[in-house]
């Protein structure tokens, strides 16, 4: 079972250990500097880091020792890009590094990194040099994307078949849910029965438009993906050829983060917040909600969670589940975590004083 949590925040990266009296932080990294993403890759024991410094720009680290010494790698960048005399458009440059995700081992080396611009980059040397996507980046689509919380729109999720590597799935906040079959050589617009109510009627369903805050998938039974839209829970179980919106949720559908079961496809976990306007958690109680029937029924968990006067956000990516489905740990912008060690039955405050919490990632 993972007894480690890599917790990226607004100040720098935090690692937590289990021990015999529980979780504790037992290292520090970048502190006072803005950590979007980390990510341990399983495959061959290596830790990597983006960082978002206010005055460098994006870089990006790996430490090769579980996060006690890092080195600078190569950062994702777009290519050098002519601007024609008629094009007023500035040449665009990565502003973060927004999800990091490793391939299976029958595509040893092989790293993906989405980013804000919306783009894709891959590497093939274990972040030592990347390359962008051009096939998403110059799908025709492109140009009906715009920004959500951010200016421009960005690649938040990333979903690699277990099957095969070569099969992915993206998000696109906002520019819709993307399908490949061939590790990125093309792509397909995705997830029929989406649907927008932020752009007029005749264009709710236009699956270019759509603002997916977090898309995961279930490893065992990777058909299976839950997605938490700008407006509504969906389900898939068709690889995201459709979705079908979950009814009935309360006390609200709204939110950005949700974590899949690693082995049961019917269950998943969700953070509501009010709506996109006030963006804390209805009546001021923060609460987690469950669905253990494929979103037919949904519970509310809020045992260890406050209840009163709670002005928490969770972001897209911090809300994490362990490989095993039984642990569970949640980070707020307020700087607090929690963690469950019974699949969100009951919840323990383990750091309460933490910068606002980025991305929660069990290792």
């Amino acid at each position: 079972m993972d007894r480690r949590i890599f917790v990226s925040t607004r100040k720098g990266l935090f690692i937590l250990k289990r021990g015999p009296k529980g979780w504790h932080i037992s290292q520090t990294a970048f502190l006072g500097v803005p950590v979007s993403a980390t990510m341990l890759d399983r495959r061959d024991g290596l830790t990597y880091a983006a960082l978002a410094h206010r005055q460098f720009g994006v870089k990006l680290h790996r430490s090769e020792d579980g996060g006690k010494h890092w080195r600078e790698i190569e950062t994702p960048a777009f290519p050098r890009m002519k601007r024609s005399k008629n094009n007023r458009e500035k040449p665009p440059t990565v502003s973060l590094i927004w999800c990091l995700e490793a391939a299976g081992p029958d595509m040893p080396g092989v790293l993906w990194a989405g980013t804000i611009p919306g783009a894709l980059f891959k590497s093939d040397d274990r972040g030592a040099s990347w390359e962008l996507n051009k096939p998403l980046w110059q799908r025709p689509e492109r140009v009906e994307w715009f920004g959500g919380g951010y200016d421009d729109p960005g690649v938040d999720s990333i979903c690699i078949d277990p099957r095969d590597s070569s099969r992915l799935a993206i998000g696109v906040s906002v520019g819709g849910l993307w399908h490949s079959p061939d590790a990125g050589r093309s792509w397909t617009l995705c997830g029929e029965g989406l649907w927008a109510e932020y752009v007029p009627s005749k264009r709710r369903i236009d699956l270019r438009i759509q603002d997916p805050h977090r898309v995961v998938q279930c490893r065992i039974h990777p058909d299976v993906f839950w997605v938490q839209h700008h407006n509504g829970i969906f389900r898939s179980t068709d690889g995201l050829t459709t979705c079908r919106e979950m009814a009935g949720v309360k006390p609200s559908h709204y939110g950005f983060a949700v974590a899949a079961h690693p082995t049961d496809p019917d269950v998943a976990w969700f953070v509501p917040m009010i709506n996109d306007e006030a963006r804390y958690p209805v009546n001021g109680s923060l609460v987690v909600t469950r669905t253990r029937d494929g979103g037919k029924t949904f519970e509310i968990l809020s045992r260890g969670l406050p209840q009163q006067h709670a002005y928490d956000l969770v972001y897209r990516h911090a809300l994490d589940v362990d490989d095993r489905g039984e642990r569970l740990a949640m980070g707020s912008t307020s700087g607090t975590l929690w963690v469950s060690e019974d699949g969100g039955d009951e919840w323990d405050c383990v750091a309460p004083h933490l910068p606002p919490i980025y991305s929660m990632r069990f290792a």
